[in-house]
């Protein structure tokens, strides 16, 4: 029999016995868009908001609900984006405030949404307030997390150990203020002091900013990092490593998720529920952490926090392993909550890189048709490799910090090369033959024209899910999971009045004949709806046995109920 999410029933349930719509976000297929590497408009080598714009179609023909735009702010680029000089400003390496209109009235007429990034945490150093805050100009004195440090043997040291995530010292000496500025980050990223209220109002009033401009709604960086504890403690040693400049030396009870940040994220709420009579916005949370501090955020008022736990799996994660991640989290989100799965994004390695070119559509598959978001990060629906680059070619400021025999092991370039649009020069990314970052090599293979120009392809797999998700039983249908062998999963979406979506995963390297009627015992026949990957020896619409499926090795199986 099938089994099925409590949570899930009762949400659906409500929104049936009251008649109300979901809201748009909690449905959405989100596609998150590094626009340094999307479409250069300009031939600098760098992708920009025109070139987005030149490049919407495809936004619109993947069928992408919202588009996730990645930091866009003015700023020095030490971290891309994420070292912010001005709230309020678009780079002018990415075109100017016209530009960005431009952009978001072409999303809305495509009824598309449009989320901006917000970066919270920290500002750039070379920010105005921050400039003020060393030279102690009111209100800015205290604008930053500012501490004489401590004498030790008559040296003057950090006030504790905390690390940075990018390698070394959390903090920094200002000789000019005679002070040390904390940085979970980059130096070039001082943190700001949520302890000051002023503070607090200077960036809800950031939010206030977009949204007058119209944007949908925020993805918060950083968002554990926003307040430390007061007492500024010495944190405690992992005992993984004895590198003590290396972020994994301590455990970061002090510097991640205080009380202060949950509540922090419940006065932001508030902020975007003053727009909420125009249209409702979303929140949504960068949070790397465990279940619980992750759920919380839930309870606070956040749309979600993403869930990344298919970001961690990779080519030996067993189908028993993905159940367990998938009930995870659904069996722990508050009820009435919206889930939602990432499976790749700037900051971590492609999929087709960890899982395969033959699993990637798999994972990616799990991403669509599981209830609530989707996020697909822009490359993966072409099945984009990461790049290898070299230390000369590297520009992640994180794979700089640790130098030439570390930088690998660190670096987030390969994930951020240029988009693979076609096989001419710089894969159609620019015309410039030297973008910011290098082209993969398989570009003339591996390119959205070539993939658009055959009968089956990555691409055309992956539009061939996402068009599934149009419909009520994906949207809003309760959902169920069982093991059927050692190797092999399955999951369904159900509705009444609507037809049955059966998924069934194969993630052994072995093709096995399984019993879907195990899962519902009233199955007796299915259609399949698509196979992914491609295989020729199996045809999309084919009435099967439910109680002898054959299933490839690495692969899903989307099936329908048969009448």
């Amino acid at each position: 029999m099938k089994i099925l999410i409590a949570g899930q029933i009762i949400l659906l349930l409500f929104c049936k016995i009251h008649g109300e719509p979901l809201e748009w976000w909690k449905t959405m297929s989100l596609y998150q868009i590094y626009p340094r590497s999307f479409k250069d408009s300009d031939g600098d080598g760098v992708g920009d908001l025109k070139g987005i714009l030149s490049k919407f179609q495809h936004v619109i023909d993947s069928k992408f609900d919202a588009i996730w735009l990645s930091s866009i702010y003015s700023s020095p680029m030490k971290d891309f984006g994420y070292d912010v000089t001005n709230y309020r400003g678009i780079d002018p390496i990415y075109g100017t405030m016209k530009d960005f209109e431009n952009l978001l009235n072409k999303a809305h007429s495509s009824s598309i949404k449009v989320i901006m990034d917000f970066v919270p945490n920290h500002s750039s150093n070379k920010h105005e307030w921050f400039q003020k805050s060393v030279k102690k100009v009111e209100p800015y004195t205290d604008y930053y997390v500012w501490h004489p440090g401590k004498m030790v043997n008559r040296t003057r040291q950090p006030p504790n150990n905390w690390v940075n995530a990018y390698y070394g010292s959390a903090w920094t000496w200002n000789e000019e203020r005679q002070a040390y500025y904390l940085h979970q980050f980059l130096p070039e990223q001082p943190d700001l002091n949520y302890r000051n209220e002023k503070v607090v109002e200077e960036m809800k009033n950031v939010l206030r900013f977009w949204l007058d401009k119209g944007v949908d709604g925020f993805r918060v960086d950083a968002v554990p990092h926003l307040v430390e504890a007061k007492e500024l403690l010495d944190e405690p040693l992992t005992g993984t490593t004895n590198d003590s400049n290396s972020y994994e030396y301590t455990v970061h009870i002090y510097t991640t998720n205080q009380l202060e940040t949950y509540e922090m994220v419940r006065q932001w709420r508030n902020v975007i529920d003053e727009y909420k009579n125009k249209s409702p916005r979303v929140l949504m949370l960068e949070i790397y952490g465990d279940p619980k501090e992750t759920m919380d955020y839930y309870c606070y008022g956040a749309s979600f926090p993403f869930n990344f736990r298919f970001i961690f799996t990779n080519q030996n994660t067993t189908a028993e392993q993905y159940r367990y991640l998938i009930d995870e989290w659904m069996d722990h989100m508050p009820i009435g909550s919206t889930a939602n799965w990432v499976a790749g994004n700037h900051d971590n390695t492609r999929i087709v890189s960890s899982h395969g070119c033959d699993f990637a559509p798999v994972v990616t598959t799990m991403v669509q048709l599981l209830p609530g978001v989707a996020v697909t990060y822009n490359g993966e629906e072409i099945g984009m490799e990461d790049t290898i680059l070299s230390w000369q070619e590297t520009k992640d400021s994180q794979a700089c910090r640790v130098g030439e025999k570390l930088f690998s092991s660190v670096t987030r370039d390969p994930a951020r090369t240029p988009f693979q649009w076609d096989s001419s020069v710089s894969a159609g990314f620019s015309t410039n033959p030297k973008p910011w970052l290098r082209v993969h090599e398989n570009y003339k293979k591996i390119n959205l024209a070539a993939q658009k120009a055959v009968d089956k392809s990555y691409y055309k797999s992956f539009v061939k899910v996402t068009n599934l998700r149009k419909l009520p039983v994906i949207k809003i249908g309760s959902f169920g999971s069982m093991m059927l062998s050692d190797n092999v999963f399955a999951f369904s979406r159900d509705l009444n009045g609507e037809k049955s979506i059966y998924v069934v995963i194969n993630a052994g390297y072995e093709a096995e004949t399984v019993d879907l009627k195990k899962y519902d015992d009233t199955l007796d026949k299915v259609k399949l709806y698509t196979a992914l990957p491609v295989f020729k020896d199996v045809k999309d619409g084919e009435i099967m046995e439910s109680q002898k499926l054959h299933v490839n090795a690495r692969s899903a199986y989307i099936f329908t109920a048969v009448d």
